[in-house]
């Protein structure tokens, strides 16, 4: 939280001091294993972290996976996600390990499934950061934040495939952790549009995942363009 102090003096010639409090800054990942579009991405200093799944693992061919989730934490100071592929859970303790040891600020990715829960009750019990993936509902993220999960991560874009409204699942977690005051953010996964962020953002989601080509909408305005062009115009009648 952001927390700030207002000075007022009372007729009496007292000073009360107000203490404001604030939320933090919605917090911007990258959805991405492309190490181009990551750079990219850090050179605005907007990014704060990263996500990757086994899909966009994949799209970057054969790689060396722990080297490139290692290269991935020296290009962005902030949590990166690396999911497990084990569907059990002494699968998913051996995986989870492993990838926590790649580097301080990998953040271990598991499904919210029976076997992923007691996975994730055991890794944070022993300080590995856990982002919980796949979440749909609300009793899904409730499981996931008292097994433990840094993160859970609802899928909005995919619930609104479905003809149900994403966005109404985040209201609901964001009411939910903080009537019980669960040690767990919201990370909006699956986010097809700006608008998805901005809901998030007024709802008061933690952070919000977005592919590259999601990131370069949020700076894109036609107006911004076209004021732009006439500036340059003008400036060139005169001092060309």
């Amino acid at each position: 939280m952001i927390d700030s102090t207002l000075s007022q003096v009372e007729p009496s010639g007292d000073t009360v001091d107000f203490k404001i409090t604030g939320g933090s800054l919605m917090k911007f990942f990258l959805d991405t294993a492309n190490l181009n579009e990551i750079r990219d991405a850090a050179s605005w200093g907007a990014i704060d972290g990263i996500t990757t799944n086994p899909t966009l693992m994949a799209k970057e061919g054969r790689v060396d996976f722990k080297e490139h989730i290692h290269t991935i934490c020296a290009i962005v100071d902030g949590p990166v996600s690396a999911e497990v592929v084990a569907t059990e859970t002494e699968g998913m303790l051996r995986e989870g390990r492993e990838l926590a040891s790649i580097h301080p600020n990998v953040m271990v990715k598991i499904p919210c499934t029976t076997e992923g829960l007691k996975a994730i009750r055991i890794l944070s019990q022993e300080g590995v950061k856990i982002n919980t993936t796949l979440v749909f509902s609300a009793p899904q993220a409730i499981l996931a934040a008292k097994a433990g999960a840094t993160v859970v991560s609802p899928f909005v874009g995919r619930l609104d495939d479905i003809s149900h409204h994403g966005m109404e699942l985040i209201e609901q977690l964001r009411q939910i952790i903080d009537n019980y005051e669960f040690d767990t953010e919201i990370l909006i996964g699956s986010v097809r549009h700006p608008v998805h962020i901005v809901q998030g953002a007024m709802i008061g989601a933690d952070i919000a995942t977005m592919p590259f080509k999601v990131l370069q909408q949020l700076v894109k305005h036609p107006l911004t363009d076209i004021g732009l062009q006439q500036f340059l115009k003008d400036w060139e009648k005169v001092f060309k």
